[in-house]
């Protein structure tokens, strides 16, 4: 077979074109927080089953997913950790370079009135019982992998249970990624039942890039 490298380089720009849209991207993320059958990936990123399969088989010619049988359900995963850390690594590259990122991303997030956190701090401040870690993704998320000694609390169920929370302790909250924006709006909702909460700058899919301590549950 007579190859150049041109067709080496065609090889591998495959692989970009398959992080080409952005739902892919955002199915890549939710499954950095562990695997996941279809059907939840296309309620979590708003999609029809048929598109989100779709956006799935796409990933898995580019080989960034892969899949596994338990029962009549297929699960999908990340075939490795160096996927997780792509993905980390082109938001941000983006971001670093691409004004248009940073305006959507300011905008989107809002995170001027927002106190960060970073890992150092949050373990240090950790292991002087001064915070609590909130973890706001949906339980599942949760089991398949957190932030030691985090507390679980969806955010759809944070208003109900705000009696959980001493209220003499600042709350570290965190979720999926940095443009994740369900640790976001725990943060305004704890800020305006009168608690003090500040923002994780990672959430999971840094933490693991970074071989940080991932906890799961039994």
């Amino acid at each position: 077979m007579d190859v150049d490298k041109a067709d080496l380089y065609d090889a591998v720009a495959g692989t970009g074109k398959a992080l080409a849209h952005g739902k892919r991207l955002e199915l890549l993320e939710l499954l950095a927080q562990g695997e996941r059958p279809v059907r939840e990936l296309s309620r979590a990123a708003g999609l029809k089953l048929t598109t989100a399969s779709a956006h799935l088989q796409i990933l898995h010619d580019a080989g960034l997913v892969t899949t596994r049988k338990r029962g009549t359900s297929v699960l999908y995963r990340l075939t490795g950790a160096d996927v997780a850390e792509l993905l980390s690594v082109l938001c941000r590259v983006a971001d670093t370079h691409r004004a248009e990122v940073e305006s959507v991303r300011r905008a989107y997030l809002d995170t001027e009135q927002v106190r960060l956190v970073d890992r150092e701090e949050l373990l240090r401040e950790t292991a002087e019982g001064r915070v609590l870690v909130l973890d706001v993704r949906p339980p599942e998320e949760y089991a398949a992998g957190h932030v030691p000694g985090a507390v679980s609390i969806p955010l759809e169920q944070l208003a109900d249970r705000m009696a959980e929370i001493p209220p003499d302790v600042e709350v570290v909250a965190y979720c999926r990624g940095r443009y994740c924006v369900l640790s976001h709006d725990a943060v305004r909702l704890l800020h305006d039942s009168g608690r003090e909460a500040a923002l994780l700058e990672d959430g999971i899919l840094e933490w693991r890039r970074d071989g940080m301590p991932i906890t799961t549950a039994a």
